[in-house]
């Protein structure tokens, strides 16, 4: 279902004509985001109630500059450049995007945008050459392999690197480039590819101030390319406010100032408020949004003075003064006559908003400037663009303002304010299953215009990634050899304790528990594998959010690394145990049950840190299903004598397979391994057959092909959620 925004009223037309100086940029119109939030209610009961986090935000950044979204916390600043930047889920987020005129959905947003985070999610081990060069192999794939290099030495260069060009990028365990440095290093990934659209979220964040204004100076040479800029920024210092372009102040979601950073104080002359000397205008409209916003009338009012120019009414010496006296940003109660609550579960409760008149909507958007430029737009070219009936405006001028009707009041006349209001459409539509689904949606043209929808093939892109992951280990060998030092030890103690078993019945005890020690071993290897992963899915969002890659690429990139290194593993510990013990059986089939054991379960262990939120919860996870799995794998019950409702668990286990896959290629012979007590021979098919895991009919290369069965499921489910579960988008 769409609800059609547009202004059918015969007595109004609205011109959104541009200035002759618009070169282009990012339009948005009516961006509201919901969502769904518990409250009390007066009976003390918990209700869930709709809640507007943005509330019709409509606005611009022009093309060419740097436009700063700010505003107090939990204004909704990176709210709002999530939903521009089309990582908030469909259907959550409400209104229409366009760039350069061309209307946008979220793939077409991600296709031509770049979105540097506010944590810098890099590989520590490989150097800022190496970082933007496999950037440029993600992203530049339809050029040579000089071009590439050609380009990033230019970038280098360009974001002043060049000191730092053969710096590894470093972490919290070794030093590395610095922080500034760090942060020119992600845009530079981001930017490589010449996004059209590029938007930062806080990217001055934990840096002194010469490394702030060393970044935004590069992003600001960035914007004069011909991108288009928007970033959130908080405090930013006199030098940097000198080179933002467009400024958006947001407060509780809804829109309190847009326009040029100059006419900040004439914003406060128009709203009554007296710019103190030496101030700076900015950081003093911040503080009187807040004295606002703890009054008894709220936000609301200087949104409305943002969005048609009338008046807010004046606040006394208290509620100026009130703002740093109170602990807490807890506003005091409103005055407005509209319910922000309206104690009905499943009602919506606006959070940063009232709602207005059926009198006001009707010219709450007549008066909005389509381009705010200090230099170019007068009030008399707003004028001139409105056409208004005789009749409309005696209506309009007439109509009473619900929060004040003070003689301060602005009506339509050259007092209303000429500037912070934005470009307002007659023809937008919001479809609540596409959260920016234009009238005329982006047909198959449109998308082809852009190229693929990946820079490279699949197979180019798994090269790419093994390339990296080998450049990786080689770097941080410490989790690689750290397993093998591990299996090279218990070899050796392995090898020295259940050497020359007697032939006797305990010496089949002992050769049991070799067996199953061995994969129990096999299987705990694998759980450092558990941060690994979660380290790196940081990185994997950053990438992926913007279409570097395949999450199909990634996950067989992944296991084709890693096969050597496991090969590795299983060989050193087979050749020491095997010969030391002198098993029986084919050696062949000894080192490939243990490499697909391996296989196996780290396979299992990347699925399960693929879906716990971190570290902690991963161990915790594959400790209990190892523990799970060692129980059911038949060592202290057979599978013949576990009960009924728990013999499931027999088949789930990925023990079960490698300890009866080794007790088969041990004992499948008649040679006696053994006596009773009472003197009866015990073959090696005697033992098995006790143990009820021998079946002529079930080969013992069947337990390879099972556990391979599980390790292909347990990558399939690892992808499964990288692809769908792993996006960086609120809901």
């Amino acid at each position: 279902m769409s609800h059609n925004y547009k202004d059918t009223r015969p007595d109004m037309v609205i011109d959104i004509g541009k200035p002759m100086n618009f070169t282009g940029g990012l339009e948005f119109m009516d961006l509201t985001y919901t969502v769904m939030k518990k409250k009390k209610s007066d009976e003390g009961k918990w209700e869930k109630q709709e809640a507007d986090l943005l509330h019709k935000i409509t606005g611009y950044a022009p093309k060419g500059c740097i436009t700063a979204v700010m505003g107090p916390s939990g204004a909704g600043k990176s709210t709002f450049l999530d939903g521009l930047a089309g990582r908030i889920a469909s259907g959550s987020l409400k209104g229409r995007v366009s760039l350069d005129g061309n209307d946008m959905s979220p793939s077409l947003i991600k296709r031509t945008s770049a979105y540097i985070m506010q944590d810098d999610r890099l590989f520590p081990m490989l150097t800022v050459y190496e970082t933007l060069m496999f950037a440029a192999d993600f992203r530049l794939g339809s050029i040579s392999r000089a071009e590439k290099r050609q380009r990033v030495e230019t970038l280098i260069e360009q974001l002043g690197l060049s000191t730092a060009r053969n710096t590894y990028i470093g972490d919290e365990g070794m030093r590395g480039v610095s922080g500034g440095e760090r942060r020119r290093v992600s845009i530079g990934v981001d930017i490589i590819h010449g996004p059209s659209l590029l938007f930062l979220d806080e990217p001055t964040s934990g840096l002194d101030s010469t490394s702030a204004q060393s970044v935004i100076e590069k992003v600001h040479d960035i914007a004069r390319i011909g991108s288009t800029v928007v970033l959130t920024i908080h405090q930013p210092s006199h030098r940097i406010q000198l080179l933002l372009d467009h400024l958006i102040i947001l407060a509780r979601g809804q829109l309190m100032y847009q326009g040029s950073p100059k006419d900040v104080g004439l914003h406060l002359v128009r709203m009554g408020r007296n710019l103190p000397k030496g101030e700076n205008p900015i950081e003093f409209l911040i503080d009187v949004i807040q004295q606002y916003d703890q009054s008894e009338y709220g936000v609301d009012a200087l949104a409305e003075f943002a969005l048609t120019g009338m008046k807010p009414p004046q606040l006394s010496e208290i509620e100026m003064s009130f703002s740093t006296i109170l602990p807490s940003p807890t506003p005091l109660p409103r005055r407005d006559k509209h319910s922000h609550d309206k104690g009905k579960s499943g009602k919506r409760l606006h959070l940063q908003t009232t709602g207005r008149s059926d009198q006001e909507r009707d010219f709450d958007h007549s008066v909005r400037s389509p381009w705010n430029n200090s230099k170019s737009w007068s009030q008399s070219g707003i004028m001139q663009s409105i056409k208004l009936t005789p009749t409309r405006q005696r209506n309009v001028q007439k109509t009473p303002h619900p929060i004040s009707a003070s003689p301060g009041y602005y009506t339509y006349s050259s007092d209303i304010l000429a500037g912070t209001p934005t470009p307002h459409s007659s023809d937008y539509t919001v479809n609540e299953d596409d959260y920016r689904t234009p009238n005329n949606a982006p047909d198959a043209a449109k998308y082809s215009l852009l190229g693929p929808k990946f820079a490279n093939s699949f197979f180019e892109e798994t090269w790419v990634l093994m390339r990296r992951n080998f450049i990786n280990i080689r770097r941080t060998p410490e989790l690689f050899l750290s397993r093998l030092v591990v299996l090279t030890i218990m070899g050796f103690m392995m090898a020295t304790l259940f050497m020359n078993p007697d032939k006797s019945m305990q010496g089949i005890t002992n050769r049991l528990s070799f067996f199953i020690f061995t994969v129990c071993l096999f299987f705990f290897s694998s759980n450092d594998a558990v941060p690994a992963f979660i380290q790196e899915r940081f990185i994997f969002v950053r990438e992926t959010s913007h279409n570097a890659y395949r999450a199909s690429s990634y996950t067989i990139a992944g296991l084709i690394t890693y096969l050597p290194f496991l090969l590795l593993q299983a060989a050193v510990y087979a050749g020491i145990t095997w010969f030391a013990l002198k098993l029986e059986g084919p050696f062949v089939y000894f080192l490939i049950i243990l490499y697909v054991s391996l296989l196996t379960t780290n396979s299992f262990v990347v699925f399960v840190s693929s879906v716990v939120p971190n570290y902690i919860l991963g161990y915790a996870a594959v400790i209990a299903f190892t523990a799970l799995f060692f129980l059911f794998c038949g060592y202290f019950l057979n599978s013949h004598d576990i009960p009924p409702y728990w013999s499931w668990m027999n088949k789930v286990s990925t023990m079960t397979y490698p300890y009866e896959g080794l007790l088969i290629n041990e004992y499948q012979r008649t040679e006696v391994f053994g006596q009773t007590l009472v003197g009866t021979d015990v073959s090696g098919i005697n033992i098995l057959q006790s143990l009820h895991i021998y079946h002529e009919k079930n080969p013992k290369w069947s337990k390879i092909y099972i556990m391979l069965g599980w390790a292909v499921l347990y990558r399939i489910l690892f992808y499964i959620v990288l692809r769908f579960a792993s996006k960086n988008q609120r809901t």
